[in-house]
């Protein structure tokens, strides 16, 4: 297969946060020509803010290396992440400790990325990990678009005092 082909499977996987009402990220773990971990982003169903669909996938691939008998470190050096996402500087660091054969993503993270668009992981590392950007990018960003259009059901109560109607008492009463 080819990225594109694999972005197609990510695709389905973040469309599936998406109607979950996650942010729609979806990630595979292909080793040896094989998706070994795939994973979406389950933060607000977990109500864990760690929980992207890169650490998902590297749980995964634990699993996947102790039932196989391999040893991980092995494993994930001879891994290709494809993500619909530019990693956020946690899950880019997380990826460059396991030292991934390679990252390919979808659309920039403008706000969280840890590729290039924030901030440059790879920069605190003396080994070079293949990234390419824009593999049906648009597509990537049409999901998160649609997601940010609606309102997160699981978002913090914002503390702004702003429509918030204050009593005011008259010294006389």
């Amino acid at each position: 297969m080819n990225f594109d082909e694999w972005m197609n499977i990510a695709l389905e996987k973040a469309n599936e946060a998406l109607k979950s009402g996650e942010v729609p990220v979806g990630c595979l773990f292909v080793y040896k020509n094989e998706i070994i971990a795939t994973g979406r982003n389950t933060v607000n169903e977990t109500r864990n803010a760690t929980r992207h669909a890169e650490l998902n996938c590297i749980e995964d691939v634990l699993k996947y290396s102790a039932e196989k008998g391999l040893d991980s470190s092995s494993v994930f050096q001879n891994i290709n992440v494809i993500v619909t996402v530019e990693p956020c500087i946690m899950c880019a660091a997380a990826l460059h400790q396991l030292k991934v054969r390679s990252i390919v993503y979808g659309c920039q993270n403008d706000r969280f990325g840890g590729c290039k668009s924030v901030f440059e992981v790879p920069k605190l590392y003396d080994f070079q990990i293949s990234i390419t950007s824009n593999v049906k990018g648009d597509e990537a960003l049409q999901l998160l678009k649609d997601f940010y259009k609606g309102t997160n059901p699981n978002a913090p109560i914002s503390k702004s005092k702003k429509g918030r109607k204050t009593e005011i008492k008259s010294q006389n009463s």
